[in-house]
């Protein structure tokens, strides 16, 4: 890709910001297309996103813009760093000024509210004929603002898209690995979140190292078990968008589910805890729709089902993990014992 194409990103959280900086630094014209008016200003003026990343400092190639026409036009690659919630009404808006030249890529980690579906199936549904592609890993963007050395993968079906979004955001700190398998990195994006959560009520209430260590290997197990009933690739879960973004998410307090978790865990209602973080928490959502869906497809998630019971149905929380430690399922690693001997 030359410094002379445009790169659009939709969304102005803390993550679309991250990426369209990296961009701009190097060399491309990136639009990012935000909401508010006023924020919009600002950054023109200040270069600045001051609610999301005040400690970095935009760089002179990215424009702030609310007209979705303008942040559109001649793009090449269109990121959409949607909340999972309002993804659909934006890409529906996008619809009469995307072409079926550019390629799409969805940066959200979470999975449609009622439908179950996850943000490719959205942009597939949309726009049928463009190329389609998923960014994910462990990538904190209040990391990647302070430069810091971090890896990313970009999953698509096209090569020319997965080379693309490669040469237009690979740098000295930011490095895009490849992966042909969209829904299993997706899946793998938006099912850490609830473990986030999960963890972050095990810090507040001092469980242990072991404790921590026993929830990340066991979410690994459930997220493999629920990607293969969705048809996704398990060993997907061994790379960036599964165990080094399940990683990255229950260990840090940089992490939106994490916080939440841990406010929770402190005593706050989920309620309160959301709206103390002042962002959008994909994992609250995410959990009422895997649980759903595990109830469904009757997919063994115990770990799911014991959040659940404990934020929505207010059961103790040591009742919850003496059910959890009382289980009759006993494969260390998936899919390695007979079926019969689970």
């Amino acid at each position: 890709m030359s410094t002379s194409n445009a790169i659009a990103v939709l969304g102005g959280g803390s993550f679309g910001t991250a990426i369209a900086n990296i961009a701009a630094e190097n060399g491309h014209d990136v639009r990012l297309w935000m909401r508010s008016r006023e924020a919009a200003q600002a950054i023109e003026q200040t270069r600045v996103n001051q609610r999301y990343l005040p400690d970095l400092s935009l760089h002179q190639n990215l424009s702030a813009f609310t007209d979705l026409e303008q942040a559109l036009d001649q793009a090449d690659l269109v990121f959409f760093s949607i909340p999972s919630k309002s993804f659909r009404s934006v890409v529906q808006k996008s619809k009469p000024y995307i072409r079926a030249s550019q390629m799409l890529i969805s940066t959200t980690k979470g999975i449609e509210p009622g439908t179950l579906n996850l943000m490719s199936d959205v942009l597939r549904d949309e726009f049928p004929g463009n190329a389609l592609g998923v960014l994910s890993g462990p990538n904190l963007a209040k990391e990647i603002a302070l430069h810091q050395l971090t890896a990313s993968v970009i999953a698509s079906e096209s090569s020319e898209l997965r080379q693309t979004v490669q040469e237009a955001l690979g740098c000295a700190y930011f490095r895009v690995y490849a992966n042909a398998d969209v829904q299993g990195v997706e899946l793998g994006g938006a099912l850490k979140n609830i473990y986030a959560i999960m963890a972050g009520i095990v810090a507040a209430k001092q469980l242990g190292e072991n404790t921590v260590a026993m929830l990340l290997t066991r979410s690994l197990a459930e997220m493999g078990r629920f990607a293969v009933a969705q048809g996704a690739n398990p060993m997907t879960f061994l790379g960036l968008a599964g165990v080094g973004d399940l990683i990255a998410t229950c260990a840090s307090p940089l992490s939106r589910n994490y916080r939440v978790g841990y406010a929770f865990g402190e005593g706050k209602t989920m309620e309160d805890a959301v709206a103390e973080l002042g962002e959008v928490a994909e994992g609250v959502n995410t959990l009422l729709q895997v649980k759903r869906c595990a109830d469904e497809q009757d997919i063994y998630m115990p770990l799911v089902q014991g959040l659940y019971q404990v934020i929505y149905n207010k059961v103790p929380l040591h009742t919850v993990i003496g059910q959890l430690m009382s289980g009759e399922h006993n494969s260390d690693v998936e899919f390695t014992l007979p079926k019969d001997q689970i």
